[in-house]
C-alpha cells in the first residue's frame, strides 16, 4: 500500500479532538507545583507530578487504540488550537498532528516518563524540601517534549524544542551548589543553541522558498524546489538534530549532562530529549526521501556511523558509571541516525531501535542510580564489584538491559540493531561495506564496554570493602526501595519482549507517517547479518570478560596508560576540537570587538567630547567681564574687516 505523505490531513475527531489534554496535564502539574512553593507541596508534590504524566499516558493509550480502528489513510489528523501569526503571507497556526509517528512518541515519552517519575519518588526521598520543584521541572520537560512531537509544523516543533532545552538546563544543573553541575548545564544549553540556529535557519528558508512552515505545506511543495534548496534544508535540519541528539560534532555536552540526578539522566538519555533529533529526521522523511536530497541523506549516514563508533571507543575507557552509559547513548543514537539516513529502507527501523533503546537504556540508567543510591553516590566502577549479592533485583534488571543492549539473540536490541545493520549493508557499492561494517564493528565494541561495565560493577570480588566514600562514610550497599525497583522490573520486561513485538507491527503502523519500508537486496543476507552480529557480540563480550573478570582489578585508575586510552579518556579530544575551532576564536573575536569598542567607538566619542570641553574652556577665558577688553576686541575686529575690504578693492 502506498501512502501519500503530502496528502491533505483531516481535522481531528473523537478522542483526538481533545488531544490538547496530553500537553495540559503535565503543564498544569508543573504550574501548580511551581506556584504552590516547596513548603506547601512538600507532602504531595511528587504524587501530583507522577499522576499528571500517568494520566497523559492513559489518554495516549486511548488515542492509540482509537487510531488502530481507523484505516491507515485516516490515521493522520490535525487539531487546531489557535491562530498565532496571520500576517500577510505568513500564516502560522499552533496545532497538533495526531498520527502513528507522534502517537508512538507520546506513548514512549509518557510511559517511560511515568516510570521515571515513580522511580524519582524513592530516589529523591532524601531531598524532601526541594522534591516538589524537581517534579515540576520533570513535568515541564514532559510537556515540552510532547509539544515537540505533537506539533503539526516546524514552528510548533520549535517551541517544544526550546522548551525541552530550558527544562534540561534546569534539571542538569539541579545541584547548583556543585560547580561542575552548573558548568554542565551551561554547556548543554549553549551547545544546543548551536543546533537550534540550524533548525531556525531551516524554518526561515522554508518560509522564504515555500511561504509556509506547516508539515502539510512544506511536504507538498518541497518536491518542486531546487536541489540546492532541498540539500540546504536537509543539512540545516541535521545540524539541529545533532545538537539535541548529541551527534558529532555537538556530542560533548551529553556526557557532562550526567551531573544531574540519575532520573534526569534516564529521562534525557533514554526516551526523550536525545531522541528528538531522530524524530526530526524521521518526521522530515518527505524531504530526505527526495532524489534531490541524496547528498544530505549521505551526510546524515556519515554523521551517524562516525558518532556510533566514537561513542563506543570512548565508552571503553571511562570509569564513571553514568558516563559509560552516556557514551553508550551517543553510540546508540548514532545507530538511529544511520538508520534514518538510509531513507525509506531505514526510517521504521531507526524508530524501532529508538523504542527498544528507550526500554533498556532507561532501565540501565535507573539501575545505575540504584547502585549509586546504595553506595553513597559512588560512581567509580573500580570501587565496586560483587554487588549482585547485595542488590539482586538491581543486578537482574540491569543484566537484562545489558543483554538487550549488546544484541543478545531474541531480546529487544537484537531485533532493532540487526535490522539497521542489514539495511546498511543494502546500500549500493562501497557505501554498503563502509556503513554496514561500521555498524557491525559498533556491535562488537558495544558488547566489550558493556561487559566491562557489568563485570566491574556486579561480578568479581568486592573492591569497596575497607574503603570510604568522598564524605568519609563506609560503604553499605543495599537494595533500593520498591518505588525504585518496580519501574526497573517493568523496564526489564520491555527490554526482553518489546523488540520482538514491535518488529512485527511497527513498520506497517508507521507507514502513514514515514512511508513503506523499501525492500532491496543487500550485500549479505538477513541470516548472515544475524550470524555476524552475534559473533561480533560474543567476541566483544568474551574479550572484556577475559580482561576484567579474571585476576585482581585495581581500585584506582592506573596513572600510566597508552596513548589510545588517554585519547579515549579525553573524549577523543572532542572538547579540545570545539575549543580550538569555536571557543578560542569566539573569545579572540570578543576581545577584538571589545578593543574596537573601547579604543575606537568609545575613543571617538570621548575624543569629540574632550575636544569640545577643552576648546570651550579656552574660549571661556576670553570672557573677562571688562568693557575695555571687549572694546579692544571690537576695534581689532573692525580693523581686520576694513583691511580685508581694501585688499579686495585694490587687488
Amino acid at each position: 500500500m502506498s501512502i501519500n505523505l503530502a496528502a491533505e490531513v483531516a481535522p481531528a475527531t473523537g478522542a483526538a479532538s481533545q488531544a490538547w489534554l496530553l500537553l495540559a496535564l503535565p503543564a498544569l502539574g508543573a504550574a501548580v507545583l511551581l506556584l504552590a512553593g516547596r513548603r506547601r507541596a512538600q507532602g504531595w508534590g511528587h504524587l501530583l507530578g507522577s499522576a499528571t504524566v500517568l494520566g497523559a499516558f492513559v489518554y495516549g493509550l486511548v488515542l492509540f487504540f482509537e487510531s488502530t480502528g481507523l484505516s491507515p489513510d485516516q490515521r493522520t489528523q490535525d487539531l487546531l488550537l489557535f491562530e498565532w501569526i496571520p500576517v500577510g503571507s505568513l500564516d502560522v497556526d499552533i496545532a497538533l498532528r495526531i498520527d502513528p509517528l507522534s502517537l508512538t512518541f507520546v506513548l514512549l515519552i509518557t510511559g517511560v516518563g511515568a516510570l521515571i517519575h515513580i522511580y524519582s519518588i524513592g530516589y529523591m526521598g532524601h531531598e524532601r524540601e526541594d522534591r516538589s520543584r524537581f517534579f515540576a521541572y520533570l513535568n515541564l520537560f514532559i510537556a515540552a517534549m510532547l509539544l515537540l512531537v505533537l506539533g503539526n509544523g516546524f514552528v510548533t516543533l520549535y517551541f517544544g524544542w526550546e522548551g525541552v532545552g530550558l527544562a534540561s538546563y534546569l534539571l542538569i544543573g539541579w545541584y547548583q551548589g556543585r560547580g561542575y553541575a552548573a558548568t554542565a548545564a551551561k554547556k548543554a544549553f549553549l551547545m544546543n543553541r548551536v543546533g537550534d540556529v540550524g533548525l531556525a535557519l531551516a524554518i526561515f528558508l522554508m518560509f522564504k522558498t515555500m511561504g509556509t512552515t506547516s508539515y502539510a505545506g512544506v511536504f507538498e511543495q518541497i518536491g518542486g524546489q531546487s536541489t540546492a534548496v532541498v540539500v540546504a534544508i536537509g543539512l540545516l535540519l541535521l545540524l539541529g538534530a545533532c545538537g539535541k541528539s548529541g551527534q558529532f560534532p555537538l556530542q560533548a555536552w551529553l556526557p557532562d549532562a550526567m551531573a544531574g540526578p540519575t532520573p534526569v539522566s534516564a529521562l534525557i538519555h533514554a526516551a526523550t530529549m536525545v531522541t528528538a533529533g531522530v524524530y526530526l529526521i524521521a518526521r522530515s522523511s518527505p524531504i530526505y526521501s527526495l532524489p534531490q536530497a541524496a547528498d544530505a541523506r549521505l551526510v546524515v549516514m556519515i554523521v551517524g556511523a562516525f558518532t556510533l563508533l566514537l561513542g563506543c571507543v570512548i565508552g571503553c575507557a571511562y570509569d564513571d558509571f553514568k558516563k559509560v552509559l552516556a557514551y553508550s547513548t551517543v553510540s546508540q543514537i548514532g545507530y538511529m541516525m544511520l538508520a534514518v539516513g538510509l531513507g525509506p529502507a531505514g526510517y521504521a527501523f531507526g524508530i524501532l531501535h529508538l523504542l527498544t533503546h528507550g526500554f533498556f537504556k532507561a532501565g540501565l540508567f535507573l539501575g545505575a542510580g540504584s547502585v549509586m543510591h546504595g553506595m553513597n553516590d559512588e560512581g567509580d566502577i573500580r570501587r565496586m564489584g560483587g554487588l549482585w549479592k547485595k542488590m539482586p533485583i538491581t543486578f537482574a534488571t540491569f543484566a537484562l538491559g545489558y543483554l538487550a543492549l549488546i544484541g543478545f539473540p531474541f531480546l529487544s536490541g537484537y531485533f532493532s540493531k540487526d535490522e539497521i545493520i542489514y539495511a546498511a549493508f543494502g546500500e549500493e557499492g562501497w557505501r554498503g561495506w563502509v556503513f554496514g561494517g561500521a555498524a557491525l564493528l559498533g556491535a562488537l565494541l558495544t558488547a566489550f564496554y558493556m561487559t566491562r561495565l557489568l563485570v566491574l560493577v556486579f561480578l568479581g570480588k568486592p573492591r569497596w570493602e575497607g574503603l570510604k566514600s568522598e564524605d568519609g562514610k563506609d560503604y553499605h550497599p543495599h537494595e533500593s526501595p520498591s518505588t525504585m525497583t518496580i519501574p526497573m522490573i517493568i523496564l526489564a520486561f520491555g527490554s526482553v519482549a518489546a523488540g520482538g513485538i514491535l518488529a512485527t507491527m511497527l513498520p506497517e503502523w508507521l507507514e502513514p507517517s514515514v512511508g513503506a519500508v523499501a525492500e532491496r537486496e543487500g550485500l549479505v543476507s538477513h541470516g548472515m547479518v544475524a550470524v555476524m552480529a552475534t559473533v561480533a557480540m560474543v567476541i566483544g563480550a568474551g574479550l572484556a570478560y577475559l580482561l576484567f573478570a579474571r585476576g585482581e582489578q585495581p581500585v584506582e585508575r592506573p596513572q600510566r596508560v597508552s596513548w589510545p586510552v588517554r585519547a579515549a579518556r579525553a573524549d577523543l579530544y572532542g572538547n579540545h576540537l570545539n575549543e580550538a575551532l569555536f571557543a578560542k576564536p569566539g573569545t579572540w573575536l570578543t576581545r577584538a570587538l571589545v578593543f574596537v569598542d573601547n579604543r575606537g567607538v568609545d575613543g571617538l566619542v570621548n575624543g569629540i567630547a574632550a575636544g569640545l570641553g577643552g576648546s570651550s574652556g579656552r574660549l571661556r577665558r576670553t570672557q573677562t567681564g571688562f568693557v575695555r577688553s571687549y572694546a579692544l576686541s571690537m576695534l581689532g575686529g573692525s580693523i581686520l574687516v576694513i583691511a580685508a575690504l581694501l585688499m579686495v578693492r585694490f587687488a
